[in-house]
């Protein structure tokens, strides 16, 4: 798959995944990456003997970026979603199981932030600048922004059987939670190879398990929100989770003064404007992870970390500060992090 096939981000999660002395002379490390999604993906996994080599493994999980690319793609006009975006008000299609998954998936998510995150943004994201039909960044006309909203919301779509439907003309992207799906095959693959051992990331998405090489732990280091380098800002053990990180500091535009991010209220039908720059989510499931950092990050830094702990969230916050960043961690990501709260 090409590498501009499609653009979902690439948030601040950098694996420090050496390989270490030490080790078993009968084991080594596997490891291979390459485009894809806009961006780039790696594998790296520990090899027993009777294990697959490298190339065949990445044959495998190329079979599933493939797949999902050609499913799930809003830069491709013949990907399966872009053709159902392309359809009028009051249509079907039949749809991958795939895709009705991820749709009952953003409808869960909809319904617990209050219709705060909504995977029909994508008109929206177009209009300020942002979405694959995007012309420029700048903040539209109230009237633009009134016509596009009466084409915004997951209550617009059904699911009829293998069929996905619209009673308005909306388009649905999944660029909140595609990518930890992505994450999450890829991880059940390399379990039905035999391997238990991995670190699969990609576009920032990740799911660790096992050891690395030397027995030691798979460490992340969650990357500070500045735009001029990557700093670790904490680094965290992972063993059976997925990692995402969502954030507003890399994907920006200012007009008359005030910064807008991507990061889109669907409610508002804007980009949000409170202090929270990022957030990381752990969570057994690398889609989840996905979706809720971006819920999280839509609600802000007092209703999502009320969100957080109600429903006992993973999650490490880093909010704007007049002097800088602060961050909160919750109790549960201190929990599965091995860390504390803050």
């Amino acid at each position: 798959m090409g590498g501009d096939s499609l653009n979902w981000r690439l948030f601040g999660i950098v694996a420090l995944a050496g390989i270490l002395s030490g080790c078993d002379n009968s084991d080594s490390l596997g490891a291979f990456g390459g485009p894809t999604m806009g961006s780039t993906y790696s594998i790296k996994y520990v090899r027993h003997a009777g294990l697959p080599a490298p190339a065949q493994v990445q044959v495998e999980v190329e079979k599933i970026l493939t797949e999902i690319d050609r499913q799930m793609s809003t830069y491709r006009s013949d990907s399966d979603i872009a053709r159902f975006n392309q359809l009028p008000a009051n249509r079907c299609q039949k749809m991958p199981a795939s895709i009705l998954e991820l749709v009952r998936v953003g409808e869960r998510l909809s319904e617990q932030s209050e219709g705060a995150f909504d995977l029909t943004v994508e008109p929206l994201l177009n209009l300020w600048g942002f979405g694959p039909q995007a012309r420029e960044e700048k903040v539209p006309t109230a009237e633009a922004l009134a016509e596009v909203r009466q084409r915004v919301s997951h209550s617009h779509l059904r699911i009829d059987g293998d069929q996905l439907c619209k009673d308005a003309a909306v388009e649905v992207d999944f660029n909140s939670v595609a990518a930890g799906y992505a994450v999450d095959r890829i991880a059940a693959r390399l379990e039905a190879l035999g391997i238990h051992n991995y670190l699969a990331e990609a576009t920032g998405e990740l799911k660790a398990a096992g050891k690395k090489l030397d027995g030691s732990p798979w460490r992340i280091a969650l990357e500070a929100p500045r735009d001029d380098q990557q700093v670790a800002e904490r680094i965290v053990a992972i063993d059976g989770y997925g990692l995402s990180t969502s954030g507003d500091y890399r994907n920006y535009f200012q007009q008359g003064g005030q910064r807008y991010s991507h990061t889109f209220d669907a409610r508002i039908g804007a980009p949000v404007s409170h202090t929270l720059a990022s957030v990381t989510v752990i969570h057994p499931s690398a889609l989840m992870a996905d979706g809720l950092s971006t819920l999280l990050l839509i609600l802000g830094p007092e209703r999502g970390w009320d969100y957080a702990e109600k429903h006992d969230i993973g999650a490490f916050f880093v909010i704007r500060a007049d002097t800088g960043f602060v961050t909160r961690t919750s109790h549960a990501f201190a929990r599965l992090s091995g860390g504390e709260t803050e």
